[in-house]
């Protein structure tokens, strides 16, 4: 697919309104990170995720398809999504439902809270934990991979809330933050992370224009672009905990980022599968 055109976008809507959606998908794709396996999580994720929920094939294609993602590539991606637990596929006549695995519920889940919180509440306790080289570094690789530690150091972690049950190997302490320096707040928040962050704010504030003084959304075109923002958000949001403001650079545009996306959201709300499907079918 070719890279979206980030101007002109004024230009189009005068020659031919009709476009705004159009204009919106290029706006909010990312070309960068399109896997469509990662896509596909994205909308269950946001459309699907509870326990009888289903979605047909040709639903999913319509829901991704103006992405300029091809339909043999959705079957590549559901393959891996059904090998690796996440899915489940069941036919229905001609048609194939899809759904969520109980693993694939757990895993949705359990980042559902740090995508679609409005106002996250930072831990107001901390600590820092020191594995030797020989000893513990094993049990600081196991905690860093949940969102409530930040890798320091090789063998150091910052950590919210109290300190962790099973760490008699690790030398722990209870902190309270004097001073961030920048150091910490590019290891919180790396160049890129800003990058994306900011890319993404842009894009959110001009898919807003674009859809401001257009009529409300099909069902479908909803769908289509919930899951674009919802999947630039979670890749922005859960690479980095939900820290003080003190830990984050002073550029750093997070909260206007969040803003824009429940903004956003609000005026695409979330289809009830029964009627989406319904429209997918026309």
């Amino acid at each position: 697919m070719a890279p979206p055109d980030r101007g002109g976008y004024s230009a189009v809507m005068k020659d031919d309104p009709d476009r705004w959606f159009d204009a919106c998908v290029e706006r909010l794709t990312d070309p960068q990170n399109l896997r469509v396996w990662s896509i596909i999580v994205s909308v269950f994720g946001d459309l699907a995720q509870g326990s009888g929920d289903r979605l047909s094939g040709g639903a999913l294609t319509r829901i991704i398809g103006p992405m300029g993602i091809k339909p043999e590539a959705i079957r590549v991606a559901l393959h891996r999504l059904r090998k690796d637990g996440w899915l489940q596929s069941e036919r229905t006549g001609r048609e194939s439902q899809h759904f969520l695995t109980g693993f694939g519920r757990a895993q949705s889940a359990a980042v559902t809270p740090r995508i679609y919180t409005r106002m996250p509440d930072a831990a107001a306790d901390w600590h820092v934990l020191i594995a030797d080289e020989a000893a513990g570094i094993q049990t600081l690789d196991d905690l860093l991979l949940t969102e409530n530690h930040i890798s320091i150091a090789r063998n150091v972690a910052l950590g919210a809330g109290a300190v962790p049950g099973n760490t008699d190997d690790i030398l722990a302490f209870a902190v309270t933050p004097r001073a961030v320096p920048d150091w910490m707040k590019s290891r919180v928040c790396p160049p890129d992370l800003c990058r994306a962050c900011r890319s993404l704010l842009d894009d959110l504030v001009a898919a807003a224009d674009l859809l401001t003084p257009m009529p409300a959304p099909t069902r479908l075109q909803s769908a289509t672009l919930r899951t674009l923002i919802v999947h630039r958000w979670r890749r922005v949001v859960l690479r980095h905990a939900d820290l003080p403001a003190a830990y984050f650079p002073d550029d750093w545009p997070g909260p206007a980022c969040r803003e824009q996306v429940f903004r956003l959201l609000d005026v695409l709300p979330c289809p009830p599968l029964p009627a989406l499907e319904a429209e997918c079918a026309v």
